[in-house]
């Protein structure tokens, strides 16, 4: 866990540094003068740390998923296992017209398996051991399917596209509501006062909760569609059997939070809970399928 909490922190850092470097070299000024706002800074700061933020951060998933997985790349396999599960890897990406991915394994208990990179043709696709445990052959294969179906649908590409213009809306709108909100009721006349900042970073955390909510919908609905481009890979009767042993199953995921949303199931919940949750409830994956959506 200390590992995991240090690599995304330094992470994180080095992106604000990289981004920080880009705003000095496009030469973008202060947001805020004694006028008031400067429209064009505030939109270039909010484009650049928007999508720079979630570009750098798909540039180096898969580099980043390894170091906090654990996850080792299959190079040369050393056992039947994991030569079936690169070759199962092999057709199925043939059969998906997509670039051979990387084969990893991590250990962990839980059932799951997560894909990633910025590359259709350049992507990871990684296997618990919890899943290489309790799935047999034909199950393990409709999850192989359902990570390469995300890979071949660029939905990491467009999840993170979706969220780069999130971040860009949450950081003008909170901005432009604190300046308006300092005038209006703190009647500051020049510059800016503490409204604009307490106002701005209270409006951030509200639009950023509602920005959440439609990221959350949309990664919902590309497991629907992962899940019937696996139906199609592998067969719809394998695909819900691997749902029906993931329903089954107790272990909470172990993936770090921000890879959540890429693994084959994530957190479940009731009432609000279910509007930020990353999957759809597996009944409602399985019901799609048998009613072929």
């Amino acid at each position: 866990m200390f590992k995991r909490i240090t690599l995304f922190l330094i992470t994180n850092l080095a992106i604000v540094f990289v981004l920080s470097i880009v705003l000095n070299l496009l030469g973008v000024g202060p947001m805020l003068n004694q006028q008031g706002f400067n429209m064009g800074s505030l939109i270039a700061f909010a484009a650049v740390f928007g999508f720079g933020g979630s570009l750098i951060s798909l540039v180096i998933s898969k580099w980043t998923a390894k170091r906090m997985t654990g996850a080792q790349v299959i190079t040369s396999p050393s056992n039947e296992l994991e030569h079936w599960l690169v070759e199962t890897v092999r057709r199925q990406a043939l059969q998906a017209t997509i670039g051979m991915p990387e084969v990893a394994i991590y250990d962990a208990p839980d059932v799951n398996a997560f894909a990633t990179g910025m590359n259709r043709n350049n992507a990871l696709v990684a296997v618990s051991t919890g899943l290489l445990r309790m799935m047999d052959k034909s199950e393990a294969e409709a999850v192989l399917a359902h990570e390469i179906s995300h890979v071949a649908n660029g939905d990491m590409i467009t999840l993170a596209l979706i969220q780069g213009v999130v971040n860009t809306f949450v950081i003008v709108a909170s901005r432009v509501v604190g300046y308006l909100v300092d005038r209006v009721v703190f009647k500051t006349e020049r510059g800016h006062g503490p409204g604009f900042f307490i106002t701005s970073m209270i409006a951030q955390m509200v639009f950023g909760i509602l920005a959440s909510i439609v990221v959350c919908w949309f990664s919902r609905q590309r497991e629907f569609r992962a899940d019937a481009g696996a139906a199609s890979i592998s067969g719809r009767d394998k695909m819900v059997a691997a749902l029906e042993k993931l329903r089954r199953t107790t272990e909470q995921p172990h993936l770090p939070d921000q890879m959540i949303a890429f693994g084959i199931s994530g957190s479940t919940g009731g009432g609000l809970k279910q509007l930020f949750m990353t999957h759809p409830p597996l009944e409602e994956r399985i019901a799609a399928l048998q009613e072929g959506r």
